[in-house]
């Protein structure tokens, strides 16, 4: 093969062999620069039917261009043989990298067998690579488009530490339109001239997610567990998951535990967390976004450095389609989770849950205001609106119940929990009055009299609240009672909404929009009680929220995003 030419490419060296072709170094005479050929199997080129399928899929892969992704040139078939033609990536792959690492002490092995020690890339050189396969996924992603075979010998690192992530997607590119199922015999990379589809066994066995060692499909989920076996490996210098075959090491991926301990003693806490979350077992407990593991992996959620605010992945409960008002209190939430889980001490984070919430047998939600849903300052119990009334629905529970004295001919709205979990307030639309009552249930205790309640808080032993429309105020009234004190008045083309005072009660964190402006321009503000000047904290959102962790949250487009705040 070496010195023959396909089309305008003369073939210089052979560099390797994967499952859907040899590929070469070759030199494009037109252009006169080197490039890499991928010759593809005669079984595939043969076949005018995946040949075109492959070549539409190729199509699409070709659009991605992004600096940590190795690029498809074009396909070129000549004389009997189709070649791939592709960015030539001048380094070294992953798995020598990593081997590199390991072998510098002839005591460590990279084969992490039994009681041989193994050592990886040092923390400072692994999460700069890290970081570049994230990047790479993520635009990749963002496209709809799998890599589905991501693993070391995937990844190249060039001189000046640029990563290139190669073959990416090419995997789905060549699979048949109606293949059968295929063998897993084959080892490391299970594939066949054949490849695959639904139902059928793809990628190397170490680095396969479980949905794809079941022959299932897969989705962009597939590539963050694969990104965390292939990290893992790059810390400890030992696969995820071994064996010495690959029935046993498809069994390891299904069953085995991963053995954090192996990790470098000084690996930061959430380095081990970003590694439970990607190689968890359960789709809906792993981590749903890959930009979601570039933040917490580079402590986003931890930095007070900065103004810059980073962006969460919000993700959405499946019962938001039956509350779709209470959208934004119920990802504030789960931003707060994320948030714990990012700080969390232990290896292992909580898992994310996910859950619905149906409504009562003929009951319908009848919410009024952007907060018609509360969740306990525990996550133990959730509140919401329905038929007039209020419903409290135990997180550990199976059913939601109507809480005694929380309804009104009129209608409610606005529930908030008190500090301790075990009170709601809320606004009585046909009284006119803002309530208490406890979670159990009871007579409500009437605080005060206010034509509208838009957005309610209960901070301390305060309630905070916002009225509707241009020019409205902010009243802070004692949750025991009395006459509520206006603590921010708006302008005549002001709306100003969801109030909290910060903690010590000298300050009032607010939202603000020009009348005619949307909600996602409106500005997140805060404004001492004491007469001092309002500083606008963040032009652009709405539901601005203080955290105990030092951080600010917000909602803008559709989007949650937090940013490091100075009390």
């Amino acid at each position: 093969m070496i010195g023959r030419t396909i089309g305008p490419y003369q073939i210089l060296a052979e560099l390797g062999r994967g499952g859907m072709g040899e590929v070469y170094r070759a030199r494009d005479t037109n252009l006169n620069r080197d490039l890499a050929l991928k010759i593809l199997p005669e079984s595939f080129a043969g076949d005018a039917d995946r040949l075109a399928r492959f070549k539409r899929e190729a199509q699409v892969l070709a659009s991605l261009n992004h600096p940590n992704i190795a690029a498809i040139y074009g396909l070129e078939r000549s004389d009997g043989t189709t070649a791939l033609v592709m960015e030539l990536v001048e380094g070294q792959d992953l798995s020598e990298v990593i081997g590199s690492a390991s072998s510098k002490d002839p005591a460590l092995h990279l084969n992490g067998a039994p009681g041989l020690q193994t050592r990886g890339i040092p923390l400072e050189d692994a999460l700069p690579i890290a970081r570049q396969i994230i990047d790479a996924l993520e635009a990749a992603h963002e496209q709809g488009i799998i890599h589905r075979d991501l693993k070391p010998a995937n990844v190249k690192v060039r001189p000046d530490g640029t990563v290139k992530v190669l073959d990416f997607g090419l995997a789905k590119a060549i699979e048949p339109a109606g293949a059968a199922s295929v063998s897993a015999s084959m080892s490391p990379t299970i594939t066949t001239p054949a490849m695959t589809e639904m139902g059928m066994i793809l990628g190397t066995a170490a680095y396969m997610s479980p949905e794809q060692a079941k022959g299932r499909a897969v989705d962009k989920r597939a590539d963050i567990w694969a990104f965390g076996a292939v990290l893992y490996e790059m810390l400890t210098g030992q696969r995820a998951f071994a064996g010495e075959d690959v029935s046993d090491t498809l069994a390891a991926v299904l069953r085995a535990d991963v053995n954090f301990d192996a990790l470098p003693a000084d690996t930061p806490p959430r380095v081990r967390q970003v590694l439970a979350a990607c190689l968890q077992r359960h789709l809906k407990q792993r981590v749903p976004d890959i930009g979601a593991v570039r933040l917490a992996l580079d402590g986003a959620f931890e930095t007070t450095g900065t103004e810059a605010p980073v962006e969460v992945a919000a993700v959405v409960p499946a019962w938001r389609r039956a509350l779709p008002m209470a959208a934004t209190a119920v990802v504030v939430c789960l931003a707060t989770g994320l948030i714990a889980w990012t700080r969390w001490p232990a290896p292992t984070p909580q898992p994310l849950a996910k859950f619905s919430i149906p409504l009562l047998e003929g009951q319908a939600f009848t919410g009024t205001s952007r907060q018609a849903v509360a969740v306990s300052p525990d996550g133990t119990n959730l509140v919401y609106v329905a038929d007039r009334r209020l419903y409290l629905r135990p997180m550990s529970g199976l059913e939601a119940h109507e809480i005694p004295g929380g309804a009104g001919p009129a209608g409610v709205s606005s529930p908030v929990f008190s500090p301790d979990g075990q009170s709601v307030a809320f606004y009585d639309f046909g009284e006119q009055v803002l309530k208490t009552l406890p979670i159990a249930g009871g007579t409500p205790q009437n605080v005060c009299e206010t034509p509208v309640v838009a957005s309610l808080s209960w901070n301390g032993s305060d309630l905070v609240y916002s009225d509707s429309g241009p020019g409205g105020a902010i009243w802070r009234v004692p949750a025991s009672g009395g006459a509520p004190a206006a603590v921010v008045q708006a302008g005549a083309d002001e709306v100003v909404g969801m109030p909290q005072l910060l903690p010590g009660g000298r300050a009032v964190l607010f939202s603000v929009k020009a009348n005619a402006d949307t909600y996602d321009e409106g500005s997140i503000v805060v404004q001492p009680l004491d007469g001092g000047a309002r500083k606008t904290l963040w032009k652009g959102g709405w539901d601005g929220r203080y955290l105990p962790t030092g951080h600010l949250v917000y909602a803008v487009n559709g989007v949650l995003r937090a940013v490091p705040f100075d009390l």
